[in-house]
């Protein structure tokens, strides 16, 4: 695909401006400290990306003002008194030393037991950690899809869960694969099956059209108070980097009218 890349400053403001092989103009806001992004076909000009920004500057500053007020959680170190996040709960992590087996388990819906052998590496416990998450979206997806598939008609083959900075979904519809963020395993249920479900959508309707958001609608009423909760979730610590769409905030545009979306994938 054949890009041009620039940054540009609108109204005080610093825009990253890409142009590519694309039919619409699509801005973005990413978190943690609100950068903003343009996307714009090949053959926009700069005064019509300015016009189109200073437009939305409002909506910027108060998508730039949300990532500034939402907490976020320092690098974990993974020792005891540490907090971690767990279906949407904050837990006390308490490291437990033995020379048994590692495992990890929920006590008193407060506590979470790290039970590890003497002198396991700060890594080695994120791991055994990450491990635990992965082990219990594994739990709950089965049953999110068996339910979601007799109402959608949608089948999937294959999901994967991996770490993911940029999305907290994607999905293949040719091939029914869906890949899931591993984060999710902290975020509440409601906010898993959110993201199922939309990435299910997207079997039916690849783009985020008209048509998309009334299947949302017409499946899950709530979505929209779903989405809102998980912007609002706690962020992971995270070194950021910018390589695709992130949990961002995301105005499409199809000169005109302006259509507002506010997704994560």
């Amino acid at each position: 695909m054949n890009t041009d890349q620039k940054m540009m400053s609108v109204g005080g403001l610093e825009i990253s401006v890409i142009r590519k092989n694309i039919k619409n103009i699509h801005l973005g806001v990413y978190p943690p400290n609100g950068r903003i992004r343009v996307a714009a076909p090949l053959n926009t000009n700069d005064e019509k990306i300015q016009l189109f920004v200073i437009s939305r500057i409002p909506w910027i500053k108060k998508q730039k003002n949300n990532f500034r007020e939402q907490a976020r959680q320092t690098k974990r170190e993974y020792v005891s008194g540490e907090s971690h996040y767990f279906l949407g709960n904050r837990y006390l992590l308490n490291v437990i030393h033995t020379l048994e087996s590692p495992k990890i388990e929920i006590k008193n819906k407060n506590r979470i037991n790290l039970h590890i052998k003497p002198g396991t590496t700060t890594k080695k416990r994120e791991e055994l950690i990450e491990n635990f998450y992965r082990g219990e979206l594994r739990k709950q997806i089965p049953l999110f899809i068996q339910k979601w598939e007799k109402k959608t008609g949608v089948q999937v083959k294959e999901i994967k869960i991996k770490k993911m900075k940029t999305k907290w979904g994607t999905c293949k519809p040719e091939y029914g694969r869906m890949w899931l963020n591993l984060e999710l395993a902290k975020k509440p249920l409601h906010c898993l099956e959110y993201v199922l479900v939309h990435e299910m959508l997207h079997f039916l309707e690849k783009k985020h059209t008209d048509n998309f958001h009334v299947l949302m609608n017409s499946v899950l009423p709530q979505w929209k108070q779903y989405k809102e909760e998980l912007n609002r979730t706690i962020l992971g610590h995270n070194t950021w980097e910018y390589k695709g769409e992130y949990p961002i905030n995301k105005i499409s545009t199809i000169n005109p009218p302006i259509s507002l979306t506010i997704e994560k994938s």
